[in-house]
């Protein structure tokens, strides 16, 4: 009796401990009391070293700060977009609230004297990128979540070499979950040549200092500080659709210059100094340019550092600004309970709602808990369509004309609160048309979801689902 009352106090206190440590989060907290009750020490040794708070630590708070003065520079230099009535489509002058919402990103405004090219699938994304090394005459900057050392890596690793040699300065930022595999001759290579490489918390720094639940995912290139990129597509052989059991990979990226690009450029010193404890403060870094186009663009990051969820906010409220059509694609579908409650109440109230996620994917708990939530969506009247043609990874929300997001978040849980994400905010016509057009291109490799068909499925699918959909808020 004595040893069962020891083991139930200790249990108990891992279950207040989860409790208060979770109140704000209640699916979270859900999500934990299931694995907690299913593996009583194990779950709870997980919870320790996975669901540390990222935004309490000293060190990423000065993220913010430490970039400040060159954040004021970047505003300075800027051509800002400060008024509803100024944007490109005019039915912003509608859409008071959604401007507010967007302009309270202070330091990621809204920017005018912009060009984009949005670019379909690896191949040209690599084309681009490569293009844009080769004419580099001062720096270059690379964020991403996986770099791997296979042939286009290589080819990549070729051209960053040759930069080197001829002094142009390089730091590249890769993280360590996502870069699990990558070889350390490859690292060693690039800095034996110049080139400064940081590694976004190492798989043995990120555990036992509770981080590993923390993954910086995103995907930013700058040159010069005048071009840059941003989007889906990280540096590996499976985005050239060489994965046998994926096969096709279909993603979107996108091409900036002018003025946004500071704030890519931001954002990369910010996580340089994360990782390198660098400041980077040349003024080559944020070089003053003409006004490039009249686009406009913003830059949106959030991540475990900050007090707001930028992204989160951002999709909810043009998803509730929405009265024509709400596209989406998305490899990774766990939506936050504000983002569910927004696409059933759009779709309710007329709106074209319609999302694209994979047939195949490269994680079935994830799909399964994608799938859980398909069900209420088509009861609501939102169209889901499965893409069939290989493997969709592009992360695109289209609302209406007002605009468009591509970039690095998933619409799932995980880039909302854990992951460090950045997304492109376009409004320009130009860019919402063509990202159009590549949606209804898509929708003729998928098939559309029924829900005369779903509500078929097996029980054991239906079983399986309804567990990845407890655990879902920790995918």
């Amino acid at each position: 009796m004595f040893w069962l009352l020891i083991a139930f106090l200790v249990f108990l206190f891992q279950i207040m401990t989860i409790l208060i440590a979770e109140y704000r989060q209640p699916s979270k907290t859900v999500a934990w009391l299931l694995i907690l009750f299913v593996l009583p020490v194990i779950g709870f040794v997980m919870y320790y070293f996975l669901a540390k708070e990222f935004q309490n630590r000293r060190t990423v708070r000065r993220r913010g700060v430490i970039a400040r003065e060159v954040q004021l520079k970047a505003l300075r230099q800027s051509a800002l977009v400060h008024r509803a009535e100024d944007m490109e489509a005019p039915d912003f002058k509608h859409e008071e609230r959604l401007f507010n919402l967007l302009g309270s990103f202070s330091m990621l405004p809204i920017t005018g004297c912009n060009e984009t090219e949005v670019l379909t699938n690896a191949e040209a994304t690599y084309a681009s990128i490569l293009d844009a090394l080769d004419k580099a005459r001062h720096h270059i900057h690379l964020d991403y979540y996986t770099l791997r050392d296979d042939e286009i890596g290589c080819r990549f690793k070729e051209a960053l070499l040759r930069k080197a040699k001829q002094g142009v300065e390089i730091r590249i930022i890769y993280d360590g979950i996502g870069s699990l595999e990558l070889k350390s001759w490859f690292v060693k290579e690039l800095e034996e040549a110049g080139v400064c490489v940081q590694c976004f918390l190492t798989p043995r720094i990120a555990f036992f200092d509770k981080r590993v639940n923390f993954r910086n995912h995103r995907k930013i290139v700058v040159v010069d500080g005048t071009v840059g990129f941003v989007g889906g597509i990280n540096i590996g052989d499976e985005y050239l659709g060489k994965d046998p059991m994926l096969g096709f990979w279909r993603d979107t990226h996108i091409k900036l210059t002018g003025d946004a690009v500071y704030y890519l450029q931001l954002v990369f010193m910010r996580d340089w100094w994360f990782t390198a404890r660098e400041r980077l403060e040349k003024p080559e870094y944020l070089p003053e340019h003409g006004c490039i186009g009249e686009e406009q663009v913003q830059i949106v990051a959030s991540g475990p550092d900050t007090s707001s969820d930028a992204i989160l906010e951002g999709v909810f409220s043009a998803i509730s600004a929405a009265k024509e059509k709400v596209y989406i694609a998305t490899p990774y579908f766990i939506p936050d309970p504000s983002v569910l409650m927004a696409l059933r109440t759009a779709a309710l109230s007329g709106v074209d709602v319609r999302i694209i996620l994979p047939h195949r994917s490269d994680s079935k708990l994830v799909l399964y808990s994608s799938l859980s939530y398909v069900e209420d969506l088509l009861m609501a009247g939102v169209r889901i369509y499965r893409y069939r043609k290989g493997f969709i990874h592009a992360k695109v929300m289209i609302v209406d004309r007002l605009l468009a997001s591509v970039g690095t978040a998933n619409m799932d849980m995980r880039s909302f609160f854990s992951n460090f994400e950045i997304n492109a905010h376009v409004y320009s016509a130009k860019a919402i048309s063509r990202l159009e057009e590549d949606f209804a291109t898509d929708l003729q490799d998928c098939y559309e979801v029924t829900l005369h068909e779903f509500e078929k499925r097996p029980r054991m699918q239906k079983a399986a689902e309804v567990v990845a959909h407890m655990l879902s808020p920790l995918l």
